[in-house]
Parts: structure tokens; C-alpha cells; sequence
């Protein structure tokens, strides 16, 4: 087929697309078109798309903070530039500046002159959308990723590896830790928070639906103060909430740990659940001792060796000989890591001089702070994105 019969083929279909492609299909046409792309893009146009591509994320942020999706949306119609101005409080030649990245972007359509109509694609970004936080989120990730060429050339390109010393600090020119920092932005903090839950929900099975729990975490003999489960960082107790839905009966206490201002968030708990304020990097109190099992969901990523070797070594002074240790995990694939895992992998060096471990990585890991892996699961849908529940007990 020639050239100009598939590009009037792809227009064809851009102009009228299915409604009732699968998640299959579009995701291998998607990959299809970007590998035809890649197939006759020349060196200087892929130079441009990489180097600016980040504009895009400042344009659609500015779209966000500027009220210029919201007020494009709700308009139902055309809206002018001196509209969009004099309803976000902008200056009108900066509207129009911006607007040309959104028009460029495929979220506007320019009707007439500065004159706009917001796409479909526009209502994803607007207030009250999950995807709105995750704009800001992300966006708020990006200074420590810009600086990163000037922070790894003065530490000689050496891999970050102290939570507290990483190009966050360099590129902020703070001491704070990135999740201190935070605490500090409400807004931001929110948007961090809105933007994990959505991370969750891509994660696909729970780990209980893929692990023996029956097996695994039965109590031999339970009495009344007996711990099944302790979640390390667990937030306000989501994953113990859903555990205790799926196997009500099983018997023995669920805890959850963190730091007391989250669990102080967490409300009320349902009845055999229960949270303790708590800093992982201290030593668990004594009342977390002893528990059948500790789980630990996308907390090591979170942290450098140095860091999630010292939170391993805290539980495992805690565990009793039959005690089990579960860690929910993304792992990086040994090779062909794709695009968006390794672009992940950039945003934790960035902003948590941290990475997302591959298992042998993993592996090392827990052998140096005193485990011993014993399994693994996955989900039976497996994707970029999906979580690893490892199995490691004490070594003998």
C-alpha cells in the first residue's frame, strides 16, 4: 500500500474512530502508530520532540492553574481570549500565549481569532477531576528532574542514594525530604494523595487474591491480643479495610502503623482494625511484636538502601522466628523496560534519590538487613504497573 493511501486511511480513521474498540485493540493500534512514527521521524525532529516535550506539561499545568480548561468547559461554546482573561484574572496576551500550546495540544479547537472550543480531551483536567491532581502532582515532580544534568555532574554521575542529600534538595535548595516538603503544600499534599489512589486502582488484583492467605496466615492458636497483620506505612488502613472484607473470619488482630498525624486522619475504623502513630524508622513498639505477618505496599521504592535497608531491619527486630514478611512491590523488568516504567524509575531518582528495584535488586536488598526470599506472586493480568507480593522470612 502507498504511502498517501495509509496516511488517508489513519485520517479516515481519526476523523471516525470505533466506539467499541477493546483495550486490546487500542492499545495495539496506539503502539502501531507510534512505531510507524518512530519508522520515518529524522534526527532533528526527534531531537525537538524529546527536548521540548516538557513544555507540554507546564502548558497543561498553567491550563490547570489558570482556570482556562474549567472556564473552556463550562462555556458549552465558543469563548474568546479576553473572556478566558477577564474570567481567570489573567493577563490576555499571556491567555493567548498559553492557549496556543492547548489549541497545538488537541485540547482547544481556535473557531476564530483568540477565539477557542474546549475538545472532549479538556474535561479530563477540569476541578473535581481525579486527573486534575494528578496534573498537579506530577508537575510539582518536575524541578528535580530539570536539575538532575546539573546534580549528577557535580556528584561525579554517581547514583543518588541518600534520602536526605538527592537532587530534590539540590534542585529545591532545601534540607527538607521530599515528603516533608510536602506536608508543607496542602494543595500539592492533596494532590499527591488523589493521585496515589489512582495509582492503586491501576495496580489490578489485590494482593490477597493472589496470595495462600488461608494457608499462609491462619493463627495456630489465637488469643484475644494475637497480631495477624501489621501494614508497615499502611495510610489510614485502606488494604487492611479490603483484607478484612474479603476474609472476615480469619481470626486475629489487623494493624496498621504511621505516622500519627495520617492515622490521627483515618476516622472510624471498622470493628478489629485498628492504627498506631507510629515513625518506621524508629523501632516498633512493643506492642507491634510478635505479629504472624508485616506488610509493607510500595514503601521500599519509596527509599534508597541506605533508608529502606534501616525500615527492614526495624521490622525485623520485631518479628518472632514464624513470623512472615510480605512487600508489595513494582518491580523493573532486567531488560526492555518500557517507556513508562522507566520513566518512573526518573521521577523516584529525582524527587526520592530512590528506584523502582528490579527483584534481584529486591532480593539483595532484604538479604543484607537479615530475610530470606522465599516466593513471589503476580496478578493473572500483569502490566506495566503492576504489583509483586514477595515472601521473606528471617534467616536462619
Amino acid at each position: 500500500m502507498a504511502t498517501s493511501e495509509i496516511t488517508q486511511t489513519l485520517i479516515k480513521f481519526a476523523d471516525a474512530p470505533p466506539a467499541d474498540l477493546s483495550s486490546e485493540e487500542r492499545l495495539a493500534f496506539m503502539a502501531a502508530c507510534e512505531k510507524a512514527k518512530l519508522a520515518v521521524e529524522n534526527p532533528l525532529e526527534a531531537t525537538l520532540r524529546f527536548m521540548l516535550g516538557g513544555l507540554e506539561s507546564v502548558a497543561l499545568r498553567l491550563g490547570v492553574d489558570m482556570k482556562l480548561l474549567d472556564l473552556g468547559v463550562e462555556s458549552q461554546g465558543p469563548i474568546t481570549a479576553d473572556q478566558l482573561a477577564s474570567g481567570s484574572g489573567a493577563d490576555v496576551v499571556l491567555v493567548v500565549r498559553i492557549m496556543r500550546m492547548l489549541v497545538a495540544m488537541a485540547l482547544f479547537k481556535e473557531v476564530g481569532h483568540h477565539t477557542y472550543l474546549a475538545n472532549p480531551l479538556a474535561g479530563a483536567w477540569v476541578t473535581g477531576s481525579p486527573l486534575r491532581e494528578g496534573v498537579l502532582h506530577l508537575s510539582a515532580q518536575l524541578p528535580p528532574i530539570v536539575f538532575l544534568p546539573e546534580y549528577l555532574e557535580e556528584k561525579g554521575y554517581h547514583n543518588p542514594t541518600d534520602a536526605e542529600d538527592g537532587p530534590f534538595q539540590f534542585a529545591r535548595q532545601s534540607h527538607l525530604h521530599f515528603f516533608e516538603w510536602l506536608s508543607k503544600k496542602p494543595r500539592i499534599q492533596n494532590a499527591f494523595n488523589t493521585t496515589m489512589s489512582i495509582s492503586r486502582s491501576q495496580r489490578g488484583q489485590e494482593w490477597f487474591e493472589i496470595y495462600p492467605v488461608e494457608e499462609k496466615l491462619r493463627l495456630s492458636n489465637p488469643d484475644a491480643s494475637a497480631i495477624l497483620l501489621v501494614d508497615i506505612g499502611g495510610n489510614v488502613g485502606h488494604d487492611l479495610i479490603n483484607f478484612q472484607k474479603k476474609f472476615p473470619d480469619l481470626p486475629g488482630r489487623l494493624v496498621f502503623e504511621d505516622l500519627p498525624g495520617v492515622v490521627a486522619a483515618a476516622g472510624d475504623l471498622p470493628k478489629g482494625i485498628e492504627g498506631v502513630g507510629h515513625d518506621f524508622f524508629q523501632p516498633l513498639p512493643p506492642a507491634l511484636r510478635n505479629a504472624k505477618a508485616y506488610y509493607l505496599r510500595q514503601i521500599l521504592h519509596d527509599w534508597p538502601d541506605k533508608q529502606a535497608r534501616q525500615i527492614l531491619e526495624n521490622v525485623r527486630e520485631a518479628m518472632a522466628n514464624g513470623s512472615i514478611l510480605l512487600i508489595n512491590e513494582t518491580i523493573m523488568p532486567d531488560d526492555n523496560v518500557a517507556l513508562y516504567q522507566a520513566e518512573l524509575d526518573m521521577l523516584m531518582m529525582g524527587v526520592l534519590a530512590s528506584l523502582d528495584r528490579t527483584a534481584g535488586q529486591l532480593e539483595e536488598l532484604l538479604d543484607s538487613a537479615g530475610f530470606r526470599l522465599v516466593g513471589s506472586w503476580k496478578p493473572k493480568d500483569f502490566v506495566p504497573g503492576s504489583g509483586t507480593l514477595f515472601e521473606a522470612v528471617l534467616k536462619g
